[in-house]
């Protein structure tokens, strides 16, 4: 049987997920990145994007918020600014959120207001409206 590695996520509120897991891919700023038992050792800056692992045949879904992940030979630690695993996302409130921010980024279009905030808002809602697709779908690693 394969080593497998300990995955834990954690915000500044709480520790998300303590798991052994076979494989995770998570998403650097730089692209994204796999890991698997015996990686070599490193540190990476998180991107808004989505986190997946797998267990066996089973595949989850995360969406984090930006944050660091930290690479050992047997174990991925992700500090995350925030982290909702896809069966926890409400579908329904992640909806609004996109409206709302797709709204927030037309008017700051044409009022000149912080057009950065209103885009990381708009892809923050849409990666959470993703990562819950994919968590129903069984999307796989790919």
């Amino acid at each position: 049987m394969a080593n497998k590695i300990l995955l834990e996520v954690v915000t500044p509120d709480k520790l998300l997920l303590s798991k052994e897991v076979d494989v995770v891919v998570a998403t650097g700023v730089d692209g994204e990145f796999g890991v698997l038992y015996g990686h070599v050792p490193f540190l990476s800056s998180l991107a808004i994007g989505e986190l997946r692992f797998k267990d066996g045949n089973q595949t989850e879904f995360a969406a984090i918020s930006g944050g660091f992940a930290e690479v050992t030979g047997k174990k991925v630690t992700v500090l995350a600014e925030a982290a909702e695993l896809a069966r926890e996302i409400d579908i329904d409130r992640a909806k609004r959120a996109r409206e709302r921010a797709e709204q927030r980024l037309a008017q700051a279009q044409q009022e000149a207001m912080d057009y950065a905030r209103a885009e990381a808002a708009l892809k923050r809602a849409m990666l959470r409206m993703r990562v819950v697709e994919r968590g129903i779908g069984g999307g796989g690693m790919a």
